[in-house]
């Protein structure tokens, strides 16, 4: 059997490797139009920032370690330009002599991955970069050493717009992010993007949301963009805006097109042609949560998929389940983890979602070094299955998302959640870990024990005259940081001052995480006054009012936890 494979990096090198352990006599042919074949397309940013220092660390296989190892015949700078179905052909350009000649195949892995998306807006200009590749990346690092750059523009707050602002602050350089929407980072809700605003502009950043970018251009020996009414000057800029899939060789082809242009394939990662499987970010798969058709760009997946059409051609039956979209991402000191839903996607989707926010620590207090992380989960109103979560903070934050990622996958209720056995240790984390805790704050919700307001419902509170904001933090704190209007009385003095309250009254209170004032609420609920309990406290509250504005080192972002 022979199997050409178009596109090497995740799905496509994953394939061939997989197909070699399974058939030791079939014939491979693996056409990378690029120089590589496989490399960390996810660590390129890096390289820009120095992190990565090494050119070939960014190189997992060589053509050469490829046919030692697998004996795959890895033709690089080979460009497939044309499938030839009835013929079951598929022909090659060779970019380094500009001939052509042609493949045949028993089967064919299509892996042609995205393309950094170029909108009419953009110039071509030698000063206006994207990152997709590693010729890509080793362009940007080339010009930062030739020229004496001061300033760069990002345009697009997704993964790689923000990775790369933060590594070219690494290299010195003061940058611009230009977004389009009113948050960074579409997996994460509103609210908890306004962690990472904060933590962006912290770091230097100039951060602009709400700026759609109408012109970006060469000018002067620099760039210049225009966005929002504004125009924004810099030595170079880095487009950003996503990924469009790359199959125009499937459509010329005829094979079966979905939303967005992604190719169809079917459990088994087959086209609309018994003959030709499809794998990576070119393809349209489905939402393991909402059951609809997706396109997830993401490295896992992608390799996942590689294997399972390799197995099927050698003739295992493996079943692709979809993915959920669990992401990481570093944004400078802070961690940024999502999975599964947030709420603009489980509305999408007519799903009816709760949330509970943690504010927790990493690991026990008493230990050194213990840090905040936000943690925000979504489940279903009426089953109190887990449908999606999102953390930030420090270390530890990508520990629970995957284990919520896991509770997902396992479609575990809040309940579930609180009997989870997992490991403790002082060092590592609490006795109740952020996930049990999770699991218990959504119970105590779902069974009525304690109603909650978010942000959202502060600026109407505020003009409904039966409300009152009751604020149980210390006088300092209070002092500190507090709602217009709030009254101040300490949680630890509420039982003796319950008088002063006006039962007339529902009293929404806040701490300046939650947890004083969910105490606060079950004492005024066994008095049998009314009251609800602010998700996230008054500490929450106000990096979301103020849209993640940095004014100085919020106490969220540093030291112990104050609950």
């Amino acid at each position: 059997m022979k199997i050409v494979i178009i596109g090497g990096v995740a799905g496509g090198a994953t394939a061939a490797a997989r197909l070699r352990r399974l058939d030791e006599r079939a014939e491979i042919v693996v056409l990378e139009r690029s120089g590589y074949v496989s490399y960390a397309n996810c660590g390129l940013p890096y390289y820009i920032g120095g992190v990565i220092q090494d050119r070939k660390k960014l190189t997992l296989q060589t053509p050469e370690s490829f046919l030692r190892r697998f004996n795959v015949d890895v033709r690089v700078h080979s460009e497939a330009v044309e499938i030839l179905r009835e013929q079951k052909k598929v022909r090659v350009r060779d970019l380094a002599n500009g001939k052509e000649y042609t493949e045949s195949y028993d089967k064919l892995i299509y892996s042609p991955g995205a393309q950094a998306m170029r909108p009419p807006f953009v110039q071509a200009d030698e000063r206006i970069f994207t990152l997709r590749t590693v010729e890509d990346t080793f362009r940007i690092d080339d010009f930062l050493h030739e020229h004496a750059v001061k300033n760069a523009l990002v345009i697009g707050g997704g993964f790689i717009g923000l990775e790369a602002a933060e590594n070219l602050v690494r290299r010195g350089v003061r940058v611009t992010v230009l977004q389009m929407e009113e948050q960074v980072m579409a997996p994460f809700d509103y609210d908890m993007a306004c962690i990472l605003h904060s933590c962006l502009r912290e770091n230097g950043v100039d951060l602009r949301l709400k700026h759609a970018v109408s012109s970006l251009r060469g000018e002067e020996g620099g760039v210049v963009a225009d966005a929002a009414g504004e125009t924004f000057r810099a030595d170079c800029a880095l487009v950003a805006i996503g990924v469009l899939p790359e199959t125009y060789l499937a459509k010329a082809a005829g094979l079966d097109l979905g939303a967005g242009g992604a190719v169809v394939v079917d459990e088994h990662m087959r086209t609309s042609d018994p003959d030709i499987y499809a794998v990576g970010d070119a393809v349209q798969i489905f939402h393991s949560v909402t059951g609809k058709e997706a396109r997830i760009p993401l490295a896992g997946p992608a390799n996942k998929q590689g294997r399972i059409a390799a197995d099927n051609i050698c003739g295992i039956g493996s079943v692709y389940c979809g993915a959920q979209g669990s992401s990481v991402f570093k944004c400078f000191n802070m961690t940024a983890a999502a999975t599964g839903l947030n709420e603009r996607t489980a509305a999408a989707a007519g799903i009816s979602c709760g949330s509970a926010l943690l504010f927790s620590p990493n690991h026990a207090t008493y230990y050194p070094g213990a840090r905040n992380m936000t943690l925000k989960v979504l489940y279903e109103e009426e089953s109190g299955i887990i449908v999606g979560a999102q953390a930030v903070g420090f270390e530890g934050v990508e520990k629970r998302i995957d284990v919520l990622a896991t509770a997902i996958r396992a479609r575990m209720t809040a309940e579930d959640l609180t009997a989870l056995d997992l490991c403790y240790a002082p060092p590592f984390s609490s006795a109740k870990d952020p996930v049990n805790m999770a699991g218990y704050v959504i119970g105590n919700i779902r069974s009525g024990l304690v109603a909650q307001h978010t942000w959202k419902d502060v600026p109407a509170l505020a003009a409904d005259p039966n409300a009152v904001f009751l604020d149980v933090q210390t006088k300092g704190e209070f002092e500190a940081a507090h709602l217009e209007g709030a009254v101040n009385i300490p949680v630890d003095e509420l039982r003796g001052r319950i008088g002063e309250l006006d039962r007339n009254k529902t009293y929404y209170v806040n701490c300046y995480s939650g947890l004083r004032s969910y105490i606060a609420c079950r004492m005024l609920s066994a008095q049998g006054i009314r009251c609800s309990n602010l998700a996230g406290g008054i500490r929450f509250y106000q990096v979301v009012a103020k849209g993640g504005v940095y004014d100085e080192v919020p106490r969220y972002l540093c030291g112990m936890p104050n609950n």
